[in-house]
Formats: C-alpha cells, structure tokens, sequence
C-alpha cells in the first residue's frame, strides 16, 4: 500500500485486486475476471491499530470522489469531467465534519464495472487487448462486497469503525456487514433497502430497454463506433424522476430558459419541464457509460440481501450481525420515490426480529431520493453520534 501522508487530504491510488500469477476472479453469477484494478480515494491517516478506517460505496452513477476537488483522474479517460471532479459528499464527509477526516481515514473505491477507473466494461480486455465490452460478465452486489474484502486486505484492515453507502451503495453496504460481519462495528444505509421491490425492477426494465434499443448500442460492442448516446440518455431521464422529487423538478425547470435547438425527428420541445429533462440526459452520457449503467442496474434489479449472503431467510442473515455486535443506523426520506420510505421500514423490521435495535431515523424533506446528496445537515448530527465509540 502506497503510504497514507498525514495533512494530505485526498490520494488517488490503483489497486490490482487480482494479478497475472493469482487465480481469476470468480463471480456469483458465474463470469470470472483475470486481471482486476479498483480506483479509489482516501482521506485522513490510518491509526496504528488500523481500527479508525471507514469505507464509503457509492450509488448509481457516482465515483470514488467523496469530497474535495479532484481535477483528474487518468484512469476514467474521457468520462471524469463536469461534476464528477467535485466530491459528492462533500458536504458530510471532510476535516471537522461528520465523517471527519481528522479523525477516520476514509476511503471509497469506484465499483467493479465502473467507468472511473476500475476494471469494467470499457477497460481493456488483456486477453484481446480490446475494450471488454459485451464479454464483460454479469455482477452481482456480493462481487462487490468481495472485492472491498480483498481491498481490505490490500490495506492491512481486518476491521472497519464504520462502513456506510447511500441507495445502491447502501445495498453494498449491508452485503458487506452480512457476508463479513466481523469486519465491520457500525453500518449506516442511507435511502436503501433489504432487497429491490417489483416497481424498481420495472423502472429499471424500462431503462435497460431504452439502452438495448439504441441503434448504436450493437450489444454492447460499440467502443470503436457511436456510442449509444440517446439510449443512455433516456434512461437517465426515466431514472432522473425517481431521483428528485417532482415539485423540485419544477422549480429547477421553472428557472431555465427553454432551448430552442431542442428539436427531435419532427417534435419540438415545448415547455421547461422536458427541456430541463433533455439537458439532464444529455448531460449524463458525457460522463457515463452505457455498459457500466446496464451493469450496475442489473445489479440493483436482483438484489436480495439474504440471496446475496447465501441464507435461508432475513433472520438467518442478519443474525451473523447480532452476533458480530453490529450496530445500525438507517436513513429514510419522506419524499423518496426510488427507495420508498417503506423499504427502509422492512430493513429495520428485519434487524429488530434478529435482535439488533437499529436507530431509524426519518428525514424530512421536499427533496426526494437526492435528499443525502443536497442536505447533509439532515443527516450530520446522526452519524456524528452513530460513530463515537
């Protein structure tokens, strides 16, 4: 591990979790990788116990920046620019903040399959020495658990004080206490979940057709061609709605000027609502791409947490955290409509019948789902408390 350099505040490292001489990867779905980087951060000093360490995931379409400013990234290539270079929780996580830097070192790598600097869709296959592409395999959020294990241990960290995630890396956050629960003392799961409910699979459907039936998309092989820009596009703009609520939408919409070149094949755009939608989709794919999206929601379209941790029911799972003597804090927002409030009511169902009594604690907002992105004094307070000793 490259030395943690005490009064520097952000690092970006790559780490090869799998190397040429080591066994391949093996993933639940059954694909296996040969050769596997992961991008990530850090923050703070690791103690000399290596007790005061707190691995953040990201969501959906987030990065390994947490906070601060990074300019560049080598790795991401062409996808880290616009706002992907100012950290996404820069509001929580810093020096003299809740998750404070000056005490914690914390750290967050880009997901496996990610498009900003982890091995994944996009990367170079160095069997063909080709993008991956459509070979890339199927993932589950239990890769993604398994891989922060080995991430770990690059680190020399048997033990984590916290591991936190907000929407789908709330999800990785938990397979990660369930699958390792001695790695772990505090869990925190931010507008997440136990398991994806029928409406999210349904929304998620929609958005892997739109990326599917993009004429450039070609299965997945489009890296030396067009890219599948509209598809990808559209599907950001079915999953912008869940995201935000609806009377934000309108007031971010009702304060832009309405674009005149937004002209489809014969429609033109005709009020601010769909113009502000048309700029966020457009927006989107010059910083994502469409492989890495169709992976990730996959993911998050399978998920169940007692099927990712191989038991026989929730109780049976979230026992192996009673008896590690986890603790849990978990967020819901009021206004969420990706991750409704009563996903979070079954989690905390689940914990309090295998004998964990979480802290749940309701946020208030006019916000949506974005609500841990855009008001991080809702959520200070509590995770200040849920991380002391």
């Amino acid at each position: 591990m490259p030395p943690v350099v005490p009064g520097k505040p952000q690092q970006t490292h790559t780490f090869q979790a799998v190397g040429e001489t080591e066994a391949p990867l093996s993933l639940r779905e059954g694909g296996t990788l040969g050769s596997v980087q992961l991008s990530y951060q850090s923050w703070g000093t690791l103690n000399s116990g290596k007790s005061n360490a707190i691995l953040i995931f990201h969501a959906l379409s987030g990065s390994q920046n947490v906070t601060g400013e990074t300019p560049e990234v080598p790795e991401a290539g062409q996808f880290w620019n616009g706002e992907v270079k100012d950290g996404w929780w820069d509001g929580l996580v810093g020096p003299g903040k809740a998750i404070d830097t000056d005490q914690y070192f914390v750290v967050c790598f880009n997901l496996l399959g990610g498009c900003y600097g982890s091995t994944g869709p996009s990367s170079i296959n160095p069997g063909t020495g080709a993008p991956y592409g459509s070979t890339f395999p199927h993932l589950s959020i239990s890769d993604q658990a398994s891989v922060a294990g080995l991430f770990l241990d690059h680190l020399g960290i048997e033990r984590l004080h916290a591991v936190a995630g907000p929407s789908v890396g709330g999800l990785a956050a938990l397979t990660f206490a369930t699958n390792f629960p001695d790695r772990v003392k505090t869990v925190i799961s931010i507008a997440s979940g136990i398991r994806t409910t029928v409406l999210n699979r349904l929304i998620l459907f929609e958005q892997i057709l739109a990326i599917e039936n993009d004429q450039h998309f070609n299965g997945g092989d489009y890296y030396d061609a067009s890219h599948p820009d509209i598809g990808l596009a559209l599907a950001r703009m079915i999953s912008h709605k869940t995201f935000v609520h609806l009377d934000a939408i309108e007031r971010r919409a009702r304060r832009d000027v309405l674009q005149q070149e937004d002209v489809l094949s014969w429609y033109q755009v005709r009020d601010p609502f769909q113009s502000y939608m048309l700029y966020q989709g457009k927006k989107f794919v010059q910083r994502f791409d469409a492989n890495t999206y169709l992976r990730i929601i996959d993911m998050w379209s399978r998920y169940d947490a007692a099927r990712e941790g191989d038991a026989e029911n929730y109780r049976d799972l979230l026992t192996r955290c009673t008896q590690a003597g986890q603790r849990f804090l978990v967020f819901s927002i009021d206004s969420d409509f990706c991750f409704y409030p009563e996903e979070q009511g079954e989690l905390v169902l689940e914990l309090e019948k295998a004998g964990i009594e979480p802290v749940h604690i309701t946020v208030h907002s006019d916000r949506g789902h974005d609500s841990f992105l855009l008001e991080p004094s809702l959520y200070a307070p509590h995770i200040h408390y849920a991380l002391r000793d």
